[in-house]
């Protein structure tokens, strides 16, 4: 919990206070202009407090993220080449995100000889348009 108590933790609590504070008295003040008769504001008296349930929610994923913390990478994982760490044990920290797996495509071979007479003309008809990028597909020699 001693995360939580650091000066950019202090300021992250005050906002929260000074945010939800703020938006919940401006959804009173919205409600007390509605009651006067402007039907406007009672749209922005339900807003103000949706906004002010928003920074709570902000809030609360950035503690629980703070919590959470950083997990440790197995020795292995290290890059190879790179410099080892001092203490083995700890390992450097990375978050706790995982990047996508790359997977390698390979093309699809057609299926019959029919096919690529017709992507043979058509790969023409595109280089021919790419040569001659003023013309228009009507203009088309072939």
């Amino acid at each position: 919990m001693k995360r939580l108590w650091t000066p950019a933790w202090i300021l992250r609590h005050v906002a929260l206070v000074v945010l939800v504070t703020g938006f919940l008295a401006l959804g009173w003040w919205q409600i007390s202009r509605a009651a006067s008769g402007n039907t406007l504001s009672w749209a922005y008296a339900v807003e103000w407090p949706i906004f002010a349930g928003f920074v709570v929610f902000v809030w609360w994923r950035e503690v629980r993220h703070a919590l959470r913390g950083t997990r440790a990478v197995p020795p292995s994982a290290a890059a190879p080449g790179g410099p080892a760490p001092a203490d083995t044990t700890a390992g450097p920290t990375t978050p706790a995100v995982r990047r996508p797996v790359r997977v390698a495509r390979v093309p699809a071979a057609p299926v019959d000889g029919a096919d690529d007479a017709d992507l043979a003309a058509y790969n023409r008809y595109l280089h021919w348009l790419n040569a001659n990028p003023g013309a228009r597909p009507g203009d088309y020699p072939g």
